[in-house]
């Protein structure tokens, strides 16, 4: 299908009340749509982490170790696992174009399936079938210190906040402008001499952020894909779902029940609300998160039967126990904790965690879907993020709950400001402003893309039916169909799809040379230790942040 012919960012003048793009927004389209700066776009770059359950041919979960061929879960730097042992996570190297990284993405899936036997990985974001609480599998990272640690961080989750939440698994897009991008929006604006590159980066990323936890209410709208879940996943909680059939509860408007307060919860999290109004406030609140005790878990303690059972008795064990829709991140050095690296170095690239599996993708994912994320993370990146204050902070908190728990809802009313205005309105207001940092984008590809894939979300707005979650409550009911039946066919469907695709002799050759390299690294790790684990925790604890200046 031949592209459409590139155009200029077209510089909208929007009419409606509060929707206008502003002069901040449309100074930095124009400067970056300049010749000498639209190369910059292209610079920046994209990855992708995709969790999955490894299921039975039954849709049970697999209690099967995590497969040796795929190499070691510890030092394997593309396949691993999140908090169980059959709960995968595919990692992508990070690329300048998203399209690369989903080829990736693709290339991991299909090695996976060649080592994966008779079992199956599950396309949903929730889980179905799962065992007994003590029978889910924690995951296993070998003996060294390091191991020891994420295992021994993971028996603390399972004590926190149950076994059953951690099998959740969703689509996790890591996003970053170019370096040289920010130092001409810096430039520009006049701020070169209130403090430097690294300081306005990062300044600017969280600005991003706050923009994100504004809108991110029509990411949930447009890909949510989790209204339902299966009646056992919830056994012995409250709630307030709906019966669909015996083995399937869902609200009939909802878009995202793994966003809800059905899925990642907690209540000394509740209690942690980190400010985004600087980064130095974001990390003192993360800092005071892992230092503080709380007095539950002080009651369960760090040992039992004299085992570790979680790394400390504070809010969060480490930082990234923080469950949020997205997180300022920086690559680590070996030994180093999120929010040194953060202090020191500054904000490297954030991470969007908020997205359900597309269960009728393969991938979890598609490109389409990719492309908008990247318009609409550009659109929070260059727009106007004035501070936010606690009363907007709940409003944001109020408009994302709604949106997943009754975004399809005819109707549905959101806060702006304090004022009500429709879902649909807000939506395609954003969607026009969306337009011309996705015009911006095309025009530095000469192609038309990220318009294409604006245009394809803008008719979910008008067409409820053509949404994800939508689609997903309308199968289930036309077909009679549990949610587990239905996620099960789904997830053979895409095992049949992988299986007639194998890797090539390349691709197969490059994974299994990781896997191979994977595992002696782990070895050597276990060889080379010295001191005892106790010692290892204690110093790990100790380097909880001191200096928080940025």
């Amino acid at each position: 299908m031949k592209s459409p012919k590139a155009k200029e960012p077209k510089m909208m003048n929007l009419k409606t009340k509060d929707a206008e793009l502003t002069d901040h927004y449309t100074r930095r389209l124009a400067l970056l749509g300049q010749e000498q700066h639209r190369g910059l776009l292209g610079q920046g770059l994209r990855g992708i982490e995709r969790e999955t359950l490894r299921v039975d041919g039954n849709g049970r979960l697999a209690l099967t170790p995590h497969p040796r061929a795929l190499g070691s879960a510890l030092t394997q730097p593309q396949i691993t696992t999140d908090y169980s042992e059959s709960l995968l996570e595919f990692i992508t190297p990070a690329e300048h174009d998203i399209g690369t990284a989903l080829t990736e993405l693709d290339a991991i899936h299909r090695f996976v399936y060649s080592k994966l036997g008779d079992e199956l990985l599950w396309s949903q974001s929730m889980p179905a079938h799962l065992p007994a609480e003590e029978q889910i599998p924690i995951a296993w990272y070998g003996t060294s210190h390091m191991g020891m640690l994420k295992h021994v961080y993971r028996r603390g989750l399972a004590l926190r906040y149950g076994k059953r939440m951690q099998c959740i698994a969703g689509i996790h897009y890591n996003y970053s402008l170019a370096e040289g991008l920010w130092q001409v929006l810096q430039e520009a604006e006049g701020k070169s001499g209130s403090g430097t590159a690294m300081h306005f980066q990062s300044e600017s990323y969280i600005a991003t952020v706050r923009n994100f936890r504004r809108y991110s209410w029509l990411l949930m709208y447009l890909f949510g894909a989790s209204p339902a879940l299966s009646t056992c996943f919830l056994d012995g909680r409250q709630h307030r779902l709906e019966q669909l059939d015996k083995d399937t509860l869902y609200l009939p408007y909802a878009t995202s029940l793994r966003m809800s307060d059905l899925g990642y919860t907690s209540e000394a999290q509740a209690r942690l609300t980190p400010q985004f109004n600087s980064l130095d406030s974001y990390i003192k609140s993360l800092a005071r998160a892992v230092s503080q005790p709380y007095p539950p878990y002080e009651t369960i303690g760090t040992h039992r039967n004299g085992e570790w059972v979680q790394i400390n008795t504070n809010i969060l064990q480490i930082e990234n126990e923080y469950y949020s829709t997205i997180r300022p991140k920086r690559v680590i050095n070996s030994g180093e904790r999120p929010i040194q690296a953060l202090s020191a170095r500054g904000v490297q690239y954030i991470e969007v965690r908020c997205m359900d599996i597309d269960p009728f993708e393969p991938m979890g994912i598609n490109l389409e879907t990719s492309r908008f994320l990247d318009a609409f993370l550009l659109f929070c990146a260059l727009d106007d993020s004035p501070l936010t204050s606690d009363e907007e902070s709940l409003e944001n908190t109020e408009n994302f709950t709604r949106a997943v728990k009754e975004g399809r809802r005819p109707g549905l009313q959101l806060r702006r400001d304090g004022n009500p205005v429709g879902l649909q309105t807000w939506g395609k207001e954003l969607l026009e402003r969306i337009g011309a940092a996705a015009a911006l984008l095309d025009a530095q590809r000469s192609d038309g893309v990220h318009a294409a894939s604006l245009a394809k979300q803008s008719l979910k707005l008008d067409q409820v039916e053509l949404t994800p979650s939508a689609q997903v409550l309308s199968i289930l009911q036309q077909n009679k169909e549990s949610f587990a039946s239905f996620a099960l066919r789904q997830s053979k469907a895409h095992a049949a799809y992988f299986l007639a695709h194998p890797p090539s002799p390349e691709e197969r050759n490059y994974f299994e040379t990781l896997a191979a390299t994977s595992l002696s690294e782990q070895e050597s790790l276990e060889r080379s230790q010295t001191g005892d684990f106790d010692t290892f925790v204690a110093a790990y604890r100790a380097s909880t942040l001191g200096n928080m200046s940025v």
